[in-house]
């Protein structure tokens, strides 16, 4: 049984993604906020446990390779989406929203094109702090109208989403150029 206890975790991810999104959407007060911020925040930190206990256990598995980035995947974009409805930063917010999205569609489709050539691109360091930047930059968002001087932590956690593309978009850049041999 232990043996599926990390691709348990990465499903609750799955399903956490849109439960969080569908309740950002929603018209919500502090209790409601408090809630999505401690579900959103389960999730995001079930990313780390997942693939820590299956390297721990010795049970990495071939669905948790494939569904632990989808279940990020979900978790960011669902989250970003529902932000992007319901805040009122116009550009600011929907800029880097849109290059996260996009470089992530990108990517996955450069991944599926690459499938038969057995390009391996591992997971460089600069990605993993990008979707920790994220997973931050997202909890400051949602969690921001908790805070005493909310503005100020919305301007931080906006500071840290443009972080986080920039970050998203390099990372994209060098996924390409590893790839470019294998594009001509």
């Amino acid at each position: 049984m232990l043996r599926h206890i990390p691709n348990f975790i990465t499903i609750f991810r799955v399903l956490a993604a849109p439960i969080v999104a569908v309740l950002l959407c929603q018209p919500h007060g502090t209790e409601l906020t408090a809630f999505i911020l401690a579900l959103y925040c389960l999730a995001a930190i079930s990313d780390f446990f997942d693939g820590w206990l299956a390297r721990k256990l010795q049970v990495v598995s071939a669905l948790g390779r494939m569904l632990d980035p989808i279940a990020d995947k979900l978790l960011v974009a669902g989250c970003i989406i529902a932000l992007a409805a319901t805040r009122d930063d116009g550009s600011w917010f929907l800029l880097p929203a849109l290059m996260i999205i996009m470089r992530e569609f990108l990517v996955a489709g450069l991944r599926e094109f690459l499938a038969d050539t057995k390009l391996v691109v591992p997971v460089s360091l600069l990605a993993k702090w990008k979707t920790a930047v994220q997973l931050i930059a997202i909890a400051v968002l949602i969690g921001a109208p908790l805070a005493q001087d909310a503005s100020t932590i919305g301007i931080v956690g906006l500071s840290l989403f443009w972080l986080s593309a920039i970050m998203t978009v390099k990372t994209g850049y060098d996924y390409f150029k590893a790839a470019m041999p294998y594009l001509k």
